[in-house]
């Protein structure tokens, strides 16, 4: 079920609000998880036993960490469980793209090739397992006992609102929060707030500019022109980023309006000035993830250098192949992983001295370069496209498709694109909000105030109207991250 969907926004939403708050707090996390359990299988019916399955073995795993009676027997069953995971995962993303690296060099030494396991790849198994796996090593370090309580723990990994895409929540960030929370008039508005502002981003304009990128992409690699190249890939640059922005937001509203605080996952990474910070602004909770679960017990910057740029490379291919199982991928995890090397090694030092347009040039061309192996089908199409990109080859096409893709509609959604990419909005609202404080007369203050929720109240109402007019008109368009 998409956020997006009329059922979900006049039938599963509302009715899920409206018994929320006639049930006792006893039973709402009950409630919470049965509708999560609902939510899945209404697409994914025949994978809700996968994640049914995953949830139980993570409980019992949880337990035997716990109990385990020495450090070797808790290593020994932490082991085991990530195991469980990892093959889990592997089993459903990469064994059709294994067998289809394999072949080829069977058929080369003459040996018998391997059936297609056609294996269909289960919603959002990327996001669950990454935070299944979280527990497991968090209970193993002693973070926080493991959770007696089933129900408990199947509403930490099949929580509706970030299931599917992210964030992904720790259980530690989350833990006091299933146990007891309030919802608060303010909580609730906010979280209609940006549930709101996300349902904007992801329909008005990462669907808008995604019918541009898609025509494009559509064509061979031999009939896109240079500028056909570069409109593509800017539009997919703020396509992607408004695409998994707005569903993070929306995941993050949603969560306010039951009373969680999911952590944030962007923080505008379209200004970074090197690699290096743009990973520290972007999908923030799978960084931090690796983060603290690869990179750091691998040494992180405890070691010498040579190791640690080892030890980044090794961290962004699992990034890379976390977000695919294609060769496509493993390069744009390589290509990243290089980058932060290299900035490490030295060149970082140049950035932070540098013109701050100098820097931002050199981030936002490597990201846009990375973004066409991210977002090509084959690595011989992101290749050829490139060549286009930088003049090496000219496309065979005309200019007349840029024409037609770059109507009224898409300008204006590259232009809000551009605009919201920035934390001017933002900034604007903090500023208010300090102005309307510092006032010195009480009565006016509160006047103000109360014109400026007004006035943020009714962009939420035009937002979401727009919003609502789109969604009766357009096909159906999933979350990008939705295949991960």
């Amino acid at each position: 079920m998409l956020f997006t969907e009329p059922s979900f926004l006049f039938l599963f939403l509302p009715l899920l609000l409206g018994t929320y708050f006639l049930f006792p707090s006893q039973v709402r996390n009950g409630l919470l998880a049965a509708a999560s359990i609902v939510f899945y299988s209404w697409d994914e019916p025949a994978f809700t036993l996968v994640l049914l399955a995953s949830i139980g073995l993570n409980y019992l795993w949880g337990l035997a960490l716990e109990s385990a009676k020495d450090s070797r027997q808790r290593k020994g069953t932490l082991a085991i469980g990530v195991a469980a995971n990892l093959g889990v995962l592997g089993f459903f993303k990469y064994a059709g793209f294994l067998v289809d690296s394999l072949n080829p060099l069977l058929e080369t030494l003459g040996a018998p090739t391997l059936s297609d396991p056609r294996v269909e790849l289960p919603l959002g198994i990327s996001f669950f397992t990454f935070q299944a796996m979280s527990y497991l090593i968090d209970v193993y370090r002693g973070s926080f006992p493991a959770q007696k309580n089933a129900l408990d723990l199947t509403l930490y990994i099949s929580f509706f609102p970030q299931l599917i895409a992210g964030p992904i929540v720790r259980y530690k960030e989350i833990a006091s929060q299933i146990r007891n929370r309030v919802v608060s008039h303010r909580l609730f508005a906010d979280g209609v707030r940006r549930f709101v502002f996300g349902l904007g981003k992801k329909v008005l304009i990462a669907n808008t500019l995604a019918g541009c990128v898609d025509r494009i992409f559509e064509l061979p690699a031999s009939e896109i022109t240079f500028t056909l190249a570069w409109v593509a890939m800017a539009g997919y640059a703020l396509q992607i980023y408004f695409d998994f922005s707005g569903y993070s937001d929306m995941a993050i509203g949603l969560g306010k309006m039951f009373g969680f605080k999911i952590p944030e996952n962007f923080n505008h990474p379209y200004i970074a000035r090197s690699i290096t910070e743009f990973w520290r602004r972007w999908h923030m909770t799978l960084s931090t993830w690796f983060r603290d679960y690869v990179y750091i017990p691998l040494g992180g910057n405890r070691i010498r250098n040579t190791r640690t740029y080892l030890n980044l490379s090794a961290v962004f291919l699992l990034c890379g192949l976390w977000h695919g199982a294609s060769w496509n991928f493993i390069v744009w995890g390589i290509f990243h992983g290089v980058l932060l090397s290299v900035e490490r090694a030295g060149l970082s030092r140049w950035l932070e001295t540098a013109p701050r347009f100098l820097a931002h040039i050199y981030t936002l061309l490597f990201l846009l370069i990375g973004w066409v192996f991210f977002r090509a089908e084959t690595l011989p199409y992101a290749m050829n496209l490139l060549q286009v990109m930088f003049g090496l080859t000219q496309g065979g096409g005309t200019h007349l498709l840029v024409r037609d893709c770059l109507g009224t509609d898409a300008l204006i959604a590259m232009l809000a694109g551009c605009f919201l990419a920035t934390p001017i909005y933002h900034w604007s609202r903090a500023k208010l909000a300090d102005w309307i404080k510092d006032l010195p007369d009480r009565n006016g203050r509160a006047r103000r105030l109360q014109l400026a929720m007004h006035g943020e109240s009714l962009v939420v109402f035009v937002i979401l109207g727009l919003a609502l007019i789109w969604i009766s008109a357009l096909t159906y368009s999933p979350f990008i991250y939705f295949r991960f």
